[in-house]
């Protein structure tokens, strides 16, 4: 422009366009050398400016992208990568370390769906394919252990993640999230103990992790550890307040814990919580036959004898139903007539008729 006799404003124009082009040069020199110095917080500074002018050049994006892997910020970098690769045509690196980025971050579906589109550029792509069979076997597992828990196949779907463990134990996020799943199973499975130990295991690593504190929150309520459990509710509550079933469990929990203050029907039977029908009727005879008043003699004993047998007859008549059962897992006692509706009188003469001429 500057050759061919410009008027006065495009003399001005073309004048300050070369003193940017100087600029993004110097600043494009700079760039480099603090990359090759591994400065890349710096190197990030010059490309940042450069870029706002030069937009559409990919090899600066993807000099960038490098410095924010460097620098431990993956997402930035997959923004970068993206770009790069509509602007270069068959950019099969970009797509294979997008890939490679998402499944260090642990979602391996996206790192699946990069990892397609290199093969697509390049079926023969020596590192695209390695990383698609990787990533398929390990895709291929954890949606078959997503299944298995929505089919309530809680075992076999614990066996699914400690083989994704295994598979690709050098990812730490699959370690993580194959544990908070398995804490999940442990609990749904209603196996308390061992849901605890994992979950446990989860919330070292994470502690605001939401999922493994409702699950052990769970598993602490067949435990009877009713304080744990509303700590851990709590705790949840505090990252995830709109949550519905972080209110229920915590409501269930302080209604739990001030029942066991009072009667526990569980406790009179001396049963788990999920403990089956089976093991409840044979607990209950079993201390039936032991507690009969016609057993004792002594009026003070057979008074004592009298109360204990009406207890463990309520415990039976709560526990072997389904309903009433469920009314006092909820924390709601069916027997007691202050907490029912237009109850009143003895709640026990029922269950101490029926089983008078036991």
């Amino acid at each position: 422009v500057l050759k061919s006799n410009p008027s006065e404003n495009e003399e001005k124009e073309a004048q300050a366009q070369l003193i940017k082009s100087d600029e993004m040069q110097r600043l494009r020199s700079q760039a480099l050398d603090a990359f090759e110095s591994s400065d890349y917080t710096a190197a990030i500074t010059f490309l940042d400016k450069i870029l706002e002018v030069c937009v559409w050049d990919a090899e600066l994006r993807e000099l960038r992208a490098e410095c924010f892997i460097k620098e431990g910020e993956p997402r930035k970098a997959i923004s970068d990568l993206k770009a790069a690769s509509k602007l270069k045509n068959d950019n099969t690196e970009a797509f294979y370390k997008i890939s490679t980025l998402y499944y260090q971050l642990g979602d391996h579906e996206l790192s699946l769906s990069e990892v397609r589109e290199c093969l697509k550029l390049d079926q023969d792509h020596k590192r695209c394919f390695a990383h698609y069979k990787q990533v398929k076997k390990l895709n291929k597992l954890i949606e078959s252990a997503e299944e298995l828990i929505r089919d309530g196949r809680y075992t076999e779907a614990t066996s699914k993640y400690e083989s994704v463990m295994k598979t690709e134990p050098s990812v730490s996020e699959y370690t993580i999230r194959s544990k908070e799943r398995i804490c999940h199973c442990f609990s749904k499975d209603e196996k308390p103990v061992e849901a605890i130990r994992v979950c446990s295991e989860v919330l070292q690593m994470e502690p605001d992790n939401v999922n493994a504190l409702k699950d052990r929150a769970e598993a602490y309520l067949i435990e009877e550890m009713y304080d744990e459990a509303i700590q851990d509710y709590e705790t949840a509550q505090e990252h995830n307040e709109n949550d519905q079933q972080i209110r229920e469990g915590l409501e269930k929990a302080q209604r739990l814990l001030k029942q066991s203050q009072k009667r526990d029907y569980y406790k009179i039977l001396g049963v788990k919580r999920n403990a089956k029908k089976q093991e409840i009727i044979k607990a209950y005879r079993k201390l039936a036959l032991q507690w009969h008043p016609d057993n004792f003699q002594n009026e003070e004993e057979k008074k004592k004898a009298e109360k204990k047998f009406i207890d463990i007859a309520a415990a039976k008549e709560v526990l072997s139903d389904p309903e009433m059962r469920k009314k006092f897992d909820d924390g709601e006692d069916p027997l007691d007539a202050e907490t029912q509706q237009g109850g009143g009188g003895n709640p026990f003469h029922r269950s101490w008729n029926s089983w008078q001429g036991f």
